[in-house]
């Protein structure tokens, strides 16, 4: 056993240009480890806060100084002598620390990157890969991908509402096939674009965000390229989305203003998607509905929930306390968990724990400013929930967790384990 000897913390920028926090950390025994922290753009209204410095002369405002030094002035004193393998204990000191209900004093920027580097740290001082290390010897699952192939909403200037359309390729008989899959019917979509005189530019995440007529149209697009790359669409290849409603509600309506597709209420929403889930291989459907419609959401899940996975992200927020409640009140059936949406480790597996107990999915997610930080490609495997959404089929913040999932998969051999999260 090796304790912790040192944490630093430093300024680095993600892949929006904007800055984050990178955490490093040295055991007594020598060992080195760092987390960096990711950073949401289309971002729920209860999430951990993320402190940024305010000073306009800097990053515009953006800057994470003071998260910085949270770390090195505030919560490095306090854990320094400590071993890493105390995980929830350390997590909870800083949750102390911070005293407050959403982690806005010393910034879940600065409590994640020290949570993250200090799992990495226990997982270095026990000699095992972080997956192995967190989720044990039964850590064998590789997760399907949710690749995100065409952006709109808040991650891309184009005229679609919704925010990902998504491929999920539930047929593949490995992950590293499933990469294959994804990445052939991602370049059969840049030339269907190509054909249609379309711009192949990509969004934040990845995803290409053309300008379209409808936003039914990133469907038939997207269903016409998984067959031009020779893939049959639900069976070899299925469809996900995030509409990420939030973004375009306003006045108790929901306003698809960027499409010229007017305004709708909630029930229009839940009709309009039971409509799409007749025309295409939707499996998967998260924020079709605003935050706090919470009996719009169990009314879409009474009604979808037997077909699709109904998927919660800004209504939970990975909080333990707001995924209770959509359990007690059957709000979804799943939940996105986002690390620095609640931000500690042990905060995050207390959340999965709920979904596990409850009979719900989860799907480990990024955010749309990422780092080349692959913690989380280990964390889904260590989880074994089978899901995993992490962008595209390009973009070097996005490829690094699909670069690590494979060499996971290389590294447990025979033992590895790919298959539908869907029955």
């Amino acid at each position: 056993m090796s304790r912790i000897a040192r944490i630093a913390a430093q300024e680095i920028l993600d892949s929006r240009g904007n800055p984050t926090v990178r955490v490093h950390l040295e055991l007594e025994s020598g060992a080195r480890v760092s987390a960096s922290v990711p950073s949401g753009a289309s971002t729920g209204e209860n999430e951990a806060v993320e402190l940024r410095d305010g000073d306009a002369s800097r990053y515009g405002g953006k800057g994470v100084r003071k998260a910085v030094a949270n770390v090195t002035e505030v919560i490095a004193p306090e854990l320094v002598g400590l071993d890493p393998a105390r995980q929830a204990e350390i997590d909870q000191i800083m949750i102390d620390l911070d005293g407050t209900p959403d982690k806005a004093r010393l910034g879940a920027n600065a409590i994640l990157g020290v949570s993250m580097a200090v799992a990495r740290a226990a997982a270095a001082d026990a000699g095992l890969p972080l997956y192995a290390y967190l989720g044990g010897p039964g850590a064998t699952r590789l997760p399907v991908p949710m690749m995100n192939v065409m952006n709109g909403g808040k991650h891309a200037d184009n005229s679609v509402d919704f925010q990902e359309f998504m491929i999920m390729p539930l047929g593949a008989p490995s992950f590293a096939e499933a990469l294959r899959y994804g990445a052939e019917t991602f370049h059969a979509l840049a030339g269907i674009l190509k054909k249609k005189g379309y711009a192949t530019a990509v969004g934040d995440e990845g995803g290409f965000a053309p300008s379209l007529k409808s936003n039914e149209e990133a469907c038939d697009l997207i269903v016409a390229a998984i067959q031009a790359a020779g893939y049959a669409p639900g069976k070899d290849v299925a469809l996900a989305l995030d509409p990420a409603a939030s973004s375009f509600f306003a006045g108790g309506r929901y306003r698809l203003t960027k499409s010229g597709q007017g305004e709708k209420s909630a029930d229009e929403m839940i009709a309009l998607y039971a409509k799409w889930l007749d025309a295409f291989p939707i499996v998967s459907l998260e924020d079709g509905l605003d935050e706090n419609d919470w009996a719009g959401f169990a009314r879409q899940t009474a009604t979808q929930g037997r077909r699709i996975q109904i998927v919660g992200d800004d209504i939970f927020v990975t909080n333990p306390a707001f995924v209770r409640r959509g359990i007690a009140e059957s709000t979804a059936n799943a939940v996105l968990i986002k690390l620095n949406q609640i931000g500690t480790v042990t905060e995050t597996i207390r959340t999965i724990d709920l979904c596990r107990a409850a009979g719900w999915g989860f799907v480990i997610s990024h955010r749309s400013g990422e780092t080349e930080d692959a913690f989380m490609a280990d964390f889904a495997v260590a989880m074994g929930g089978g899901q995993i959404k992490t962008g595209s089929l390009c973009r070097s913040e996005r490829i690094a967790k699909y670069n690590r999932l494979l060499e996971i998969e290389a590294a447990l051999g025979r033992s590895a384990r790919f298959e539908t999260p869907f029955s």
